[in-house]
């Protein structure tokens, strides 16, 4: 039997293609490969968030139902291999993740590093960019990408503020009336580029948005609103009428290529 019957890397939500509008949630699962058991953690590492956003694979689901599109969501923990990262980024594979060992990850041999770029990493990269290449053609125009996170409250004892935060590097067409739709609900914090920047090359915008000049923008969910049920289903009811009308922007399905502050493409 092999590995992808047993352990396969990603689900695919279907939805109406023709809409132009893809979802991804590279991290919304904590899910292990049986053949690396905890990766040597203790089972409550696996609930933090190390293991995987929490919150991030209820959203996606409910707003991909609530619009009518399709989703591609990583079935495996960002601990076994991280697919928001390029290749040779040095948190690919992570060996110390906020404090935490992990055993499984150390030392890290060229050989078993690839073996997991090529049962994992790969194959949800390579789903994701056949799911935005059909919604193109089901569609007939550019495709817009929106990337679902959540972030912890308080990382390496700093209390984050944020409730929410919107990542993107030059191209503005979603994140700018993004934030300013979620800044009209004045008891919102809303980041810009917090708790993260979003230029990082390499990662999944930047592999299929930003070097096709296709319009897109990651949403960053503060944990403790979205740990549950209730508030995962609040949120997603909150982001689909302000998805819809940005996807309804004159500018959105075109292809515009702004480049990266990383540097050249």
């Amino acid at each position: 039997m092999t590995r992808s019957t047993v352990f396969a890397p990603f689900d695919i939500v279907e939805g109406d293609r023709k809409r132009g509008i893809v979802l991804v949630a590279d991290h919304a699962r904590r899910d292990l490969p049986e053949e690396y058991g905890s990766l040597g953690l203790p089972a409550a590492e696996l609930d933090r968030h190390i293991a995987y956003d929490i919150g991030v694979e209820t959203v996606t689901r409910e707003l991909a139902a609530a619009l009518d599109v399709p989703a591609v969501i990583a079935n495996f923990s960002r601990l076994l291999i991280d697919p928001n990262r390029g290749e040779d980024d040095p948190t690919l594979i992570r060996q110390l993740y906020d404090g935490t060992v992990v055993p499984g990850n150390y030392p890290m041999a060229p050989q078993e590093r690839e073996r997991r770029l090529d049962g994992f990493y790969r194959p949800y990269q390579d789903a994701v960019g056949a799911m935005i290449a059909s919604v193109a053609h089901a569609s007939g125009k550019a495709p817009f990408i929106f990337s679902v996170h959540s972030f912890t409250p308080v990382m390496q004892g700093f209390i984050r503020p944020w409730h929410v935060g919107i990542l993107w590097d030059l191209d503005d067409r979603v994140a700018r009336p993004l934030i300013d739709m979620l800044a009209q609900d004045k008891n919102l914090v809303v980041g810009d580029n917090e708790p993260y920047d979003g230029a990082l090359r390499g990662d999944t915008m930047f592999k299929h948005a930003i070097v096709n000049g296709f319009a897109h923008a990651l949403i960053e969910i503060r944990q403790d609103l979205i740990s549950d049920r209730k508030g995962a289903l609040a949120w997603a009811e909150r982001l689909a009428p302000i998805v819809d009308a940005i996807d309804r922007r004159p500018d959105i399905h075109q292809v515009k290529m702004f480049g990266s502050r990383t540097g050249p493409l």
